[in-house]
Formats: structure tokens, C-alpha cells, sequence
């Protein structure tokens, strides 16, 4: 039976790949990922989401081999998530031309933050005892 250490790797994993894989999504589903018209790359401030996503997903993808190691990166996820998710959500209500992203990665990121930080209080306490 797996704990919830071992679901907090699978997490870290799974999410990191995902991370990884944004620019594939707005090809995708455009609505619901990328912020403007056009291809991905065509527009600089998605280049630059991209690359930063892509970068947390690699360090998100090796902290799943010891996430207690990797608390604050962790930690640093799961709020980062939340503040991007709200900004975004605020945005796309004042922009309904961006209201796919009520139902792309606003919720997305709020699953990553609520999965994270459960699994990371849980492991925490697992760690403790």
C-alpha cells in the first residue's frame, strides 16, 4: 500500500512533467492556456511563462526522490500556484475574452497548490514521527 510520502513523489513527479509540458497544452487548447492569439512562442511574455514553468517542472521531477529535502520548493509551489491562480481568475472575470481560463489553468494550478499541500503536511508529519 503506498503512503502518502510515496503519493507526494508521484505528485511531485506528475506535476512536474505536466509543468513541463505547458507549451504542448496552448497548442492544444489555446483558450485555456495561452493569453493571447497566435502561435505559443509568438508572443514573448509566453515564451518567458514557458521557460519558467519548464524550469520548476525539472526541479519539481528531482525533488520527487526526496521531497523532504525539498520542502521549501515545495512550499514555494504550492503558494505560487495559489497567487498565480488568483491573479489569473481575477483577470480572465475582468476580460471575458479570457474566460476559458476559469475552466484551464485557474483550476489546474488550485489542484497542484490543494494536492501539494496536503501531501506535503501529511509527509511533514510522517517525517516527524
Amino acid at each position: 500500500m503506498l503512503g502518502k510520502y510515496t503519493y507526494l513523489q508521484v505528485a511531485l513527479f506528475v506535476f512536474g512533467v505536466i509543468f513541463c509540458l505547458i507549451y504542448p497544452l496552448a497548442l492544444v487548447w489555446p483558450a485555456g492556456w495561452a493569453w493571447h492569439e497566435g502561435a505559443p512562442l509568438s508572443n514573448n511574455y509566453y515564451a518567458m511563462i514557458v521557460g519558467v514553468y519548464a524550469t520548476l517542472g525539472i526541479f519539481l521531477i528531482r525533488a520527487s526522490a526526496q521531497p523532504s529535502a525539498h520542502r521549501s520548493l515545495i512550499w514555494f509551489t504550492i503558494w505560487s500556484s495559489v497567487v498565480h491562480a488568483a491573479v489569473m481568475a481575477i483577470q480572465a472575470v475582468q476580460q471575458p475574452m479570457h474566460g476559458g481560463h476559469l475552466l484551464g489553468d485557474v483550476p489546474a494550478l488550485l489542484l497542484v497548490a490543494v494536492v501539494l499541500g496536503v501531501l506535503q503536511r501529511g509527509g511533514a508529519a510522517a517525517d516527524a514521527s
